[in-house]
């Protein structure tokens, strides 16, 4: 593998998806799960410098002691921290002075990698190089938030273009029972999530070869989906009804006409485009309604050969818990996956904003049950 070229890869594609934006808009935290597009350029510039340069790298002068209490995400074996709500009050550091300190770790790394790392150094600026891929694909729904949440409904780009549909119609596939293997196998990155590879039985199932449509979850809302409690878990219900939620993030009802937030704007909601932005309580809402069910992700991960994915992160019916044999790895580095195996839940599959190369078909994304802000959709089972 060419380290340098893919971490200058890497790190250039986290600025081109900024560059769109206004220096405001690096600011702004509208809820605590979005942070400011500048706080991740600091963050995953922050990561390289704590667990490459500082340790690793003879003679290595840190760009700005503070930096680490503002830039730790969640690793209490590092030290203090900002609390995470209080990310977009951080006025300073400037944007401009987090995109000098792009540059100084860029330029530290470059010469780092004048030499052949030890293959444990490569290992962890190969999960840094990943690391930063998730983070471009969270700066994207983040910015998405942002934006979308502002009442002028500013563009993000004007030549955004989401994937098309890739149209299977109905059709269900059908898997025999018997048993699967499932997790990461062979050679290349894993998370340690995806670890280890383990057998697991599944009686017979079917699964649905395409994703729900925004058309056919309107005909859910049509029939009063969100009033009906007998679809609802019980705290779906309640978020529901707390939250007055009607529809999909970023739908908004105008004159009587359905319209949704895009990269490009408030447009009209295209009926044929698979469904996004939806939590975890209305996938399996619209489950019940349809007298269907979501796969676990064992089903999902054994069918995931026989049908297109990758427009939609897809929600499970599975928690987000250990495989047998997990092991987390010791010091920081082990609080990357494991100490977030609690009330969240397993999404399958990748987005139209997952960044190249990073998705496959072991990935195991997680959030909690109420967010329906990252690109989330639904595939049936029964």
């Amino acid at each position: 593998m060419d380290l340098r070229g893919c971490y200058h890869k890497v790190r250039k594609l986290t600025e081109q998806i900024c560059s769109p934006l206004q220096t405001e808009d690096y600011v702004v935290q509208p809820v605590a799960d979005v942070s400011p597009p500048k706080w991740h350029l600091g963050h995953t510039s922050w990561f390289f410098e704590t667990f490459i340069l500082k340790p690793y790298f003879m003679d290595y002068r840190e760009f700005d002691p503070e930096y680490n209490f503002v830039f730790n995400s969640y690793y209490e074996t590092v030290g203090r921290r900002v609390i995470r709500t209080d990310r977009g009050n951080l006025s300073r550091p400037t944007v401009a002075d987090i995109y000098r300190y792009r540059e100084y770790i860029d330029e530290a790394i470059e010469k780092f990698l004048c030499e052949e790392p030890a293959k444990e150094i490569k290992e962890l600026l190969i999960l840094g190089l990943n690391h930063e891929q998730q983070h471009q694909e969270l700066l994207y729904t983040d910015i998405k938030y942002i934006l979308g949440h502002n009442p002028l409904f500013p563009a993000y780009s004007r030549d955004y273009v989401s994937p098309e549909k890739a149209g299977n119609g109905g059709r269900f596939i059908e898997i025999k029972e018997g048993i699967y293997e499932i997790g990461h196998n062979g050679e290349g990155f894993c998370f340690d999530n995806e670890l280890a590879r383990h057998k697991v039985y599944l009686q017979s199932f079917e699964i649905a070869a395409n994703l729900v449509t925004n058309r056919e979850y309107l005909e859910f809302i049509d029939a009063g989906g969100y009033q009906d409690f007998r679809h609802w878990h019980a705290e779906g219900w309640d978020w529901v009804n707390r939250n007055r939620v009607t529809a999909p993030l970023y739908w908004h009802n105008i004159n009587d006409a359905w319209h949704n937030y895009t990269y490009a704007g408030l447009q009209p909601v295209n009926w044929g485009d698979t469904l996004c932005h939806v939590s975890y309580f209305e996938a399996s809402a619209y489950a019940s309604w349809k007298g269907l069910r979501l796969p676990t992700e064992f089903e999902w991960e054994t069918a995931a050969n026989r049908f297109d994915w990758g427009l939609r992160w897809e929600w499970t019916e599975s928690a987000y818990l250990p495989y047998p044999g997990f092991v987390k790895a010791p010091g920081a580095i082990g609080e990357y996956n494991g100490k977030f195996m609690v009330n969240q839940q397993v999404l399958r599959g990748a987005s139209e904003v997952t960044s190249p190369g990073h998705s496959r078909i072991t990935y195991r994304n997680f959030f909690q049950t109420h967010l329906q802000w990252q690109f989330t959709g639904i595939r049936l089972a029964r």
